[in-house]
């Protein structure tokens, strides 16, 4: 089974930039969809991002000015460049293989 690990959060101030990493334990060649979660402190966990084997891209409409999402299936990785922050973007942000298997997450804070 594979397993995820994010990394890359942190707090920044409104307006800044964060780069998020999910690095697999394999190839992630096989896994159809990778996706990026976040849920904010008392909201059910959203979908922010997904991206498929084949390159097709979904970004949630309050990130998609903001937000890329990218992959390299050898090396096990999805990023998730997030741009002009702002305080709503706080929460914790888990990766997600195939609906299936999910990351420990990592915190963002947006706060001056």
């Amino acid at each position: 089974q594979v397993h995820l690990v994010e990394s890359g959060g942190g707090l920044v101030q409104p307006g800044g930039s964060l780069t998020l990493s999910c690095v697999a334990n394999r190839s992630i060649l096989n896994i159809y969809t990778m996706d990026w979660y976040r849920q904010a402190p008392g909201k059910q966990r959203e979908l922010v991002a997904a991206i498929t084997s084949a390159g097709s891209k979904y970004l949630a409409d309050s990130v998609k000015a903001r937000f890329i999402i990218s992959r390299d299936n050898d090396k096990g990785t999805v990023w998730l460049q997030m741009n002009s922050l702002k305080p709503e973007d706080t929460g914790v942000y888990y990766c997600n293989a195939d609906r299936m298997v999910w990351g420990q997450g990592t915190q963002v804070t947006v706060s001056s």
